[in-house]
Protein backbone atom coordinates (compact mmCIF):
# COMPACT_ATOMS: atom_id res chain seq x y z
CA UNK A 1 0.00 0.00 0.00
CA UNK A 2 1.19 3.25 -0.89
CA UNK A 3 1.88 6.51 1.55
CA UNK A 4 -1.01 8.36 0.10
CA UNK A 5 -3.36 5.53 0.43
CA UNK A 6 -2.41 5.04 3.77
CA UNK A 7 -2.77 9.10 4.49
CA UNK A 8 -6.48 8.76 2.91
CA UNK A 9 -7.18 6.15 4.80
CA UNK A 10 -5.76 7.60 8.03
CA UNK A 11 -8.17 10.87 7.29
CA UNK A 12 -10.90 8.68 6.89
CA UNK A 13 -10.40 6.99 9.77
CA UNK A 14 -9.96 9.75 11.95
CA UNK A 15 -13.09 11.41 10.40
CA UNK A 16 -14.76 8.65 11.82
CA UNK A 17 -12.91 8.39 15.26
CA UNK A 18 -13.65 12.25 15.95
CA UNK A 19 -17.53 11.82 14.98
CA UNK A 20 -17.60 9.05 17.19
CA UNK A 21 -15.62 10.67 20.09
CA UNK A 22 -18.02 13.74 19.94
CA UNK A 23 -21.27 11.72 19.41
CA UNK A 24 -20.10 10.10 22.72
CA UNK A 25 -19.79 13.34 24.26
CA UNK A 26 -23.23 14.45 23.00
CA UNK A 27 -24.72 11.54 24.32
CA UNK A 28 -23.07 12.46 27.85
CA UNK A 29 -24.46 16.15 27.66
CA UNK A 30 -21.15 17.23 27.14
CA UNK A 31 -21.66 19.59 23.72
CA UNK A 32 -24.64 20.56 22.31
CA UNK A 33 -25.73 18.40 18.23
CA UNK A 34 -24.43 21.96 16.50
CA UNK A 35 -21.26 22.04 17.60
CA UNK A 36 -21.04 18.23 16.63
CA UNK A 37 -22.16 19.37 13.36
CA UNK A 38 -19.82 22.41 12.80
CA UNK A 39 -16.67 20.35 14.17
CA UNK A 40 -17.35 16.85 11.77
CA UNK A 41 -17.90 19.25 8.65
CA UNK A 42 -15.21 21.76 9.80
CA UNK A 43 -12.98 18.70 9.77
CA UNK A 44 -14.31 17.59 6.14
CA UNK A 45 -13.67 21.34 4.59
CA UNK A 46 -10.16 20.68 6.33
CA UNK A 47 -9.73 17.19 4.74
CA UNK A 48 -10.94 18.84 1.39
CA UNK A 49 -8.20 21.70 1.67
CA UNK A 50 -5.62 19.12 2.73
CA UNK A 51 -6.22 16.91 -0.27
CA UNK A 52 -5.82 19.95 -2.76
CA UNK A 53 -2.79 21.26 -1.24
CA UNK A 54 -1.46 17.63 -1.88
CA UNK A 55 -2.74 17.77 -5.65
CA UNK A 56 -0.40 19.62 -6.99
CA UNK A 57 2.95 17.79 -5.39
CA UNK A 58 2.18 14.46 -7.14
CA UNK A 59 4.59 13.64 -10.33
CA UNK A 60 2.47 13.41 -13.58
CA UNK A 61 4.68 13.04 -16.63
CA UNK A 62 2.67 15.62 -18.93
CA UNK A 63 3.30 19.59 -18.53
CA UNK A 64 -0.42 20.11 -19.09
CA UNK A 65 -1.48 17.64 -17.14
CA UNK A 66 0.96 19.30 -14.08
CA UNK A 67 -1.17 22.22 -14.92
CA UNK A 68 -4.34 20.92 -14.61
CA UNK A 69 -3.43 19.71 -11.32
CA UNK A 70 -1.75 22.69 -10.16
CA UNK A 71 -5.37 24.50 -10.74
CA UNK A 72 -7.60 21.16 -9.55
CA UNK A 73 -5.37 21.83 -6.25
CA UNK A 74 -5.73 25.45 -5.87
CA UNK A 75 -9.18 25.22 -6.43
CA UNK A 76 -9.84 22.20 -4.03
CA UNK A 77 -8.04 23.95 -1.15
CA UNK A 78 -9.24 27.46 -1.33
CA UNK A 79 -13.17 25.96 -1.88
CA UNK A 80 -12.05 23.63 1.13
CA UNK A 81 -11.30 26.50 3.44
CA UNK A 82 -14.43 28.23 2.37
CA UNK A 83 -16.33 24.96 3.61
CA UNK A 84 -14.56 24.47 6.79
CA UNK A 85 -14.43 28.36 7.72
CA UNK A 86 -18.54 28.94 6.59
CA UNK A 87 -19.42 25.99 9.10
CA UNK A 88 -17.29 27.30 11.53
CA UNK A 89 -18.53 30.94 11.52
CA UNK A 90 -21.55 31.14 9.73
CA UNK A 91 -25.16 29.80 10.89
CA UNK A 92 -25.65 26.49 9.92
CA UNK A 93 -28.13 26.57 6.95
CA UNK A 94 -26.31 29.46 5.44
CA UNK A 95 -22.99 27.30 6.03
CA UNK A 96 -24.89 24.43 3.65
CA UNK A 97 -25.17 26.63 0.86
CA UNK A 98 -21.70 28.25 1.58
CA UNK A 99 -19.49 25.29 1.70
CA UNK A 100 -21.97 23.18 -1.20
CA UNK A 101 -21.20 26.08 -3.37
CA UNK A 102 -17.46 26.41 -2.61
CA UNK A 103 -16.38 22.73 -3.34
CA UNK A 104 -19.14 23.11 -6.72
CA UNK A 105 -17.35 26.38 -7.78
CA UNK A 106 -13.80 24.77 -7.43
CA UNK A 107 -15.09 21.40 -9.24
CA UNK A 108 -16.37 23.67 -12.36
CA UNK A 109 -13.39 25.48 -12.04
CA UNK A 110 -11.55 22.57 -12.03
CA UNK A 111 -13.56 20.96 -15.08
CA UNK A 112 -13.82 23.73 -17.11
CA UNK A 113 -10.21 24.20 -17.08
CA UNK A 114 -9.54 20.62 -18.22
CA UNK A 115 -11.60 21.48 -20.95
CA UNK A 116 -9.55 24.39 -21.86
CA UNK A 117 -6.60 22.68 -21.67
CA UNK A 118 -7.82 19.50 -23.68
CA UNK A 119 -9.02 22.52 -26.57
CA UNK A 120 -5.83 23.77 -26.70
CA UNK A 121 -3.73 20.77 -27.11
CA UNK A 122 -6.01 19.98 -29.90
CA UNK A 123 -5.83 22.59 -31.64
Amino acid sequence: MNSETKVSLAWGAGLIVLALGLSSARSAGQIDHDTVTRIILGATGLMIAWFGNMMPKRFVPSQLARKVHRVGGWSLMISGLIYAGAFLFAPIQTAVYIGAGAVLTGIALTIGYCQLVRTKARA
